[in-house]
């Protein structure tokens, strides 16, 4: 038994401290993963995405807009004394209670055809929202690709610090020996102690810049700050050092693909569609009207007596120069009792409809319909501008993206060569400084020379990826390494 239990603690042990090591391993996050997190969190794509569901409301009230209106209601009243019946509008003096029921209806024949194109323009808006939503995410993702760069080229840029660190640390060991058996001044120790401390400056400042280039991938993200975060460094293929489009080819490839430019489109055949429609406004309007009410008095409601019987004609007199007799009738007086008038044979009985056509023509309204013209009209011009800033705005910024690309293919291309031509000269430099052929001074200039020529490769090569991927963006292609 205690075997069993010794072996179930070390189990147990074992697992949670893996369990434990993996909550806290620090996770490597690839693009999409970073994309994927930053678009779900994102504010602008939420309100975008509400955005389009308040339009999709509105495409689906203009399309209920074209089935008829219908409207019902009801009072009651209680009168006190001396009121008139309006069953049988005569007057009563008694308290009683009444009930009106009322319904109507109304569908709209012509009006210049502004339900249509209403209809219309609320299909438009509704598909700008939606391209409206997608240049949101373009717009999330662009940023992230750019952190995401940043973050990779900083880490770089760290990477080659720290080497340098490193180097120069070895290499103040070096020396101190050489000092020590009296082979190297004492200058040199101090020398290279001074560019020790320099290295180690240069690569606290390196570990800050990646530091905060990760904090800003985590704001972009909506992520706190404290969340642990590496990112995946991607492998620069040499055959991805080409650029496969002008610039007039990706401009008129994204003419086709951004929605930016399909939203601006839609937007302007709205401000169309709503011109139309207000013009509308101007024309007569035609519309078909029902409508139906009865009402019940409880004043009706009580047994009454009802004469009958036959009529008895008396002659009581003639007419004067033709001598026409004059009769009088009178009904005999039996009476019988009503049992009352119901409130549902009330209801029926007094039930009343109307159907009916009414025109209406705009003859002077304050100059409104005149006025939505002109707005309308404004509207469609602003809107025809915002198309040609849209699109030159895309072209600038294509046009840019290229020049900087092609740019930074030359710029890696010719750093790559120079990193090649440091390397060697370092190489050189650190066997000639430890022969002691050449001084502290020679031997340094090299090293840092070939630092600076790493790190200009760095910005190079990842100034390179970003610009490229930035028209691979614009031209439809998917953001991914």
């Amino acid at each position: 038994m205690l075997r069993f239990l010794l072996i179930f603690f070390i189990a147990f042990t074992t697992t949670y401290s893996s369990f434990g090591q993996d909550e806290n391993e620090e996770k490597e996050w690839t693009l999409q993963e970073c994309i994927k997190v930053a678009l779900d969190n994102n504010l602008n794509v939420r309100r975008g995405l509400y955005n389009v569901e308040s339009f999709k409301v509105g495409l689906f009230q203009s399309k209920m807009s074209f089935l008829p209106t219908l409207n019902a209601g009801s009072s009651y009243g209680q009168n006190f004394g001396r009121a008139v019946n309006p069953v049988s509008n005569t007057f009563v003096n008694r308290n009683s209670s009444n009930i009106n029921i009322q319904a109507n209806s109304s569908l709209t024949l012509f009006n210049g055809l502004r339900l249509q194109n209403s209809f219309r323009q609320s299909q438009r808006d509704y598909q700008a929202s939606e391209q409206d939503l997608e240049k949101a995410k373009n717009d999330v993702t662009i940023n992230v690709v750019t952190l995401y760069v940043n973050v990779i080229f900083n880490q770089e840029l760290f990477e080659n610090a720290n080497y340098q660190l490193n180097s120069s640390q070895q290499q103040l060991e070096r020396i101190k020996k050489q000092v020590a058996v009296g082979g190297l001044p004492k200058g040199d120790e101090l020398n290279q102690e001074a560019q020790v401390a320099t290295n180690e400056v240069n690569l606290i400042n390196q570990e800050n810049a990646l530091n905060f280039s990760l904090l800003q991938l985590k704001q972009a993200m909506q992520l706190p700050g404290s969340t642990p975060m590496k990112v995946q460094v991607p492998d620069l293929e040499l055959e991805d050092l080409i650029l496969d489009a002008n610039p007039d080819v990706a401009y008129e490839m994204a003419l086709q693909n951004m929605p930016e430019i399909k939203s601006a489109m839609l937007k302007v055949e709205s401000a169309e569609l709503a011109l139309k429609a207000s013009k509308g406004g101007l024309y007569p309007r035609l519309s078909l009207n029902g409508s139906a009410a009865s009402n019940y008095s409880s004043a009706s409601d009580q047994p009454f007596a009802v004469p009958v019987g036959d009529f008895t004609k008396t002659q009581i007199g003639q007419v004067a120069g033709t001598n026409e007799p004059v009769y009088s009738f009178r009904q005999e007086n039996t009476t019988i009792v009503s049992e009352g008038y119901s409130q549902q044979d009330q209801l029926k009985d007094n039930l009343f409809k109307q159907v009916n056509l009414s025109l209406s023509i705009p003859l002077f309204n304050g100059w409104q319909n005149k006025a939505g013209v002109q707005r309308a009209a404004i509207n469609k011009e602003i809107a025809d501008i915002t198309v040609q800033e849209t699109k030159n705005g895309l072209r600038q910024t294509i046009e840019t993206a290229y020049n900087d690309a092609l740019a930074a293919l030359r710029s890696y291309s010719s750093s790559l060569r120079q990193v090649n031509a440091r390397e060697e000269a370092y190489r050189m430099s650190k066997q000639r400084f430890e022969l002691g052929a050449i001084n502290y001074f020679e031997y340094q200039i090299s090293e840092n020379d070939l630092f600076q020529a790493k790190s200009d490769l760095a910005r190079a090569k990842y100034n390179f990826i970003f610009k490229k991927k930035i028209l691979d963006f614009y031209q439809g292609k998917p953001v991914d390494y």
